[in-house]
């Protein structure tokens, strides 16, 4: 459970996160490949999807 508004980013964030566009950013999350939902028209991401896309994306294991 999300106890601290820290654990949720915005598309700003992601974006300076990754160093990616808007664009980008929004294709990734309509397409499932960051989860994320929405309240109204803004987007929340957990910090720990993000984490998991770039762990995937990387082929890094925990090991």
């Amino acid at each position: 459970m999300y106890n601290d508004s820290e654990d949720l980013i915005n598309v700003d964030e992601l974006c300076e996160w990754l160093m990616i566009g808007k664009t980008t950013a929004y294709q990734l999350l309509a397409s499932g490949e960051i989860k994320c939902f929405r309240i109204n028209r803004i987007w929340k991401i957990p910090r720990s999807s993000v984490n998991e896309y770039i762990k995937n994306k990387s082929h890094c294991s925990d090991d």
